[in-house]
């Protein structure tokens, strides 16, 4: 995922201090206003090229896949990260300028060199304190963002729906090895588990949502829904559970009910419907029944959602 490799995002005093120290080194191997001027060029350096390398470090966002784009957007927000990467960028110029600046009216006795290059350095303080909240807020979504689980919207993708406790991550659990794979989204209370399993030499990834799509659209808050959305990008079928027992707490008209509203924001992705928990009860419309309890049909349901993804790897070109 494009969010892990992320550097930690240094805090600004730490970036004063790393500056300021090499610059005190540098003005020792040299003497009189050479000395000073050697310090100003070090530490406007260091900021400088620190602060380029944390704007550098982020994607840009009008060119990331719209999935990571919508995640980004719901796990912090991508018009805030912006403003404070933009900060951050001016920071780096003014601290380069700063340094330029300062050495160009450095005099020449040592005493004024001296006086002058403190102002300069304090001057570039005042810039790395005026971006301290923007670095904080950058590392802190940069955190948020590392802890989500590593779904590749460029691999064939099942989203799993269904209420809670009709059987979704036992099937997961079941058919891929996501019990190794279960990471927390900072916008729900489970997590989401991601497991994968293959099928001749394919990788499919299986998405299993707890949290975000076992309830209605109207009954998620803003950030959710805006999960919801990042995932959908992501989505190439939806293998929706019902429960026709209810003995997940759930009446079925309530589970058909979640399944139309999936329908109506999974608008690109075909959907297979399955019925567990068949050795309890099949009576429910769906396109496949089966009991994970017992093994019944869970294969048949796997393989069943595998064909409506449909994918075709693109091979290269054979000329």
């Amino acid at each position: 995922m494009i969010f892990e490799d992320l550097p930690t995002t240094p805090k600004s005093e730490e970036l004063i201090d790393k500056a300021f120290s090499r610059a005190a080194r540098s003005g020792r191997a040299k003497h009189g206003r050479e000395a000073q001027e050697s310090m100003l060029q070090t530490a406007s350096n260091i900021l400088s090229d620190n602060l380029e390398n944390v704007v550098t470090a982020w994607p840009d966002f009008d060119e990331v896949d719209p999935f990571y784009r919508e995640l980004a957007d719901a796990v912090a927000d991508v018009d805030e990260i912006r403003s404070s990467l933009s900060e951050v960028g001016w920071a780096s110029r003014k601290t380069k300028e700063l340094g330029r600046e300062y050495q160009g009216k450095l005099p020449g006795d040592v005493e004024g060199a001296r006086k002058l290059r403190k102002q300069g350095f304090a001057r570039m303080g005042s810039v790395m304190r005026e971006i301290e909240d923007d670095l904080q807020y950058l590392n802190d979504v940069r955190n948020d963002l590392a802890k989500l689980p590593d779904i590749r919207p460029d691999e064939p993708t099942i989203v799993v729906a269904g209420y809670p406790n009709v059987g979704k991550s036992s099937f997961v659990n079941t058919v891929t090895n996501a019990r190794n794979e279960t990471a927390e989204y900072p916008f729900t209370t489970t997590g989401i588990r991601v497991g994968h399993v293959e099928r001749e030499h394919i990788r499919y990834q299986l998405v299993d949502t707890p949290g975000l799509l076992d309830r209605p659209r109207e009954e998620r808050n803003d950030i959710e829904n805006q999960a919801v959305s990042a995932v959908a990008h992501a989505a190439d079928a939806v293998l929706f559970f019902l429960d026709a027992s209810e003995t997940c707490g759930y009446e079925l008209d309530d589970q058909y009910a979640l399944l139309a509203g999936l329908r109506e924001e999974f608008t690109d992705a075909p959907f297979v419907v399955a019925c567990n928990k068949s050795d309890l009860s099949t009576d429910a419309e769906a396109d496949h029944y089966l009991s994970v309890e017992t093994g019944e049909n869970v294969g048949a349901v796997l393989g069943a959602a595998v064909e409506a993804v449909d994918y075709e790897p693109e091979f290269p070109f054979e000329g």
